[in-house]
């Protein structure tokens, strides 16, 4: 080889390495294991795009835990590292940024920002057999330990969102009259099937289920149809905000007195509070408590030392999710496995009767791939909060 080739600067790289193995070579495996790789938590976040609002909470959430852990010594000795790329909330963006953290990182835990992504990335999840996933979605497929054996879903699936307002509609009101109202979207026709069947099962009747384009404003038609069938109340579901305050507004203007409810992305504080005046007793389903809720909750005083101004249930989304993921790969590395996929959900799985500091309202215990808890909160539109309506409900 002509030594007059190599730059200064490789040269100095080559013999770095070489003496790098000279010093392995002469190291015992013991102090070796002592210098152990950090835990890699990937994650496709959308920063950008029509999700950008609950990204960013999510975003700040998972950076928040792992800096409480890694503050507080690591997992074992290991610091943990979070390595997030913006995807735009679209779905190819996110596979392309999948690949490329993993690529890049020995990744044993990833937060996905979509159903879509989440359905996408599977079968490589299940080649790869190294890493644990949850995110965004609370779709009711995924919640299929079979199919999705890497998986989790951070709080109840659509279906068992349903599952909880309508558990709590037969015990405030036994055989009232139902509406669902609902997107036409993946998103918005999850749960509708399951749930009517659920509701005939408590004795409740579902008068009409209409069903919306998803970016819809005009609803006149749709409200008429609603008004006709007199529900004693309507669940939205399949939306953020739009087209809800108008149905809410048009109905009441039309003499309607439904009582109003959604599902979790429709939930945060800031999000209920936009529909206005109209929107005041809006209820909804919430796994987490909400970030000024003054029930005991150790980890929420946390955050809000971290964190003075309001953040939302979004944050407190992402918050949990890196939570259950340290918690599995800590009993993983305490009962001495390797951080497989399979064996960090089995340490998953295995969590029974876990106290979160609070976020959850009780106790939870991960069976499948979901945590079918839930309490329906309602606005207040003069304090500008959401208020508990309920006891925290389990399924």
């Amino acid at each position: 080889m002509d030594h007059q080739r190599i730059s200064p600067q490789r040269r100095s790289l080559m013999l770095g390495a070489a003496a790098a193995g000279a010093a392995t070579l002469m190291h015992p495996l013991s102090v070796l294991a002592q210098g152990a790789e950090d835990i890699v938590i990937g994650g496709s976040i959308p920063m950008t795009g029509v999700f950008a609002f609950a990204g960013v909470g999510i975003n700040a959430g998972i950076q928040d835990y792992v800096k409480i852990v890694n503050d507080a010594g690591g997992i074992k000795g290991r610091k943990v590292k979070y390595v997030p790329e913006d995807t735009g909330y679209k779905v190819d963006v996110s596979v392309a940024a999948f690949k490329k953290i993993t690529s890049q990182n020995k990744v044993n835990l990833y937060y996905g920002d979509s159903t879509g992504f989440s359905k996408t990335i599977n079968p490589e999840l299940d080649r790869n057999g190294n890493i644990l996933m949850a995110g965004a979605s609370f779709a009711t497929e995924l919640n299929n330990p079979q199919k999705y054996p890497n998986q989790f879903l951070v709080g109840p699936d659509y279906t068992e969102m349903f599952g909880i307002l309508l558990k709590h509609i037969a015990k405030e009101k036994p055989g009232a009259k139902v509406a669902f109202v609902y997107s036409d979207s993946e998103f918005g026709r999850d749960p509708i099937d399951e749930s009517e069947a659920e509701a005939k099962k408590l004795g409740l009747n579902v008068v009409v289920k209409i069903m919306t384009p998803p970016g819809s404003v005009d609803v006149s038609g749709e409200v008429i149809k609603l008004r006709r069938a007199a529900p004693d109340y309507t669940i939205f579901h399949g939306y953020i905000l739009a087209p809800i305050p108008e149905f809410i507004t048009q109905g009441k203007q039309q003499g309607m007195t439904s009582k109003w409810m959604g599902t979790f992305w429709t939930m945060d504080s800031s999000t209920v509070m936009k529909m206005g005046p109209d929107g005041d007793g809006f209820m909804g389903v919430m796994p987490f408590r909400y970030y000024y809720d003054t029930d005991k909750a150790p980890m929420l005083e946390k955050i809000r030392a971290m964190r003075p101004e309001y953040q939302s249930t979004a944050y407190i989304q992402g918050f949990v999710a890196a939570m259950l993921f340290l918690e599995s790969a800590k009993r993983c590395l305490d009962a001495n496995k390797p951080m497989t996929g399979a064996n960090l959900k089995a340490a998953l799985n295995s969590i029974k009767d876990f106290d979160t500091g609070g976020l959850f309202g009780v106790p939870i215990t991960i069976r499948g791939n979901s945590i079918p808890v839930g309490r329906v909160y309602r606005a207040d539109m003069k304090a500008q909060k959401m208020v508990a309506a309920s006891d925290w409900i389990k399924l």
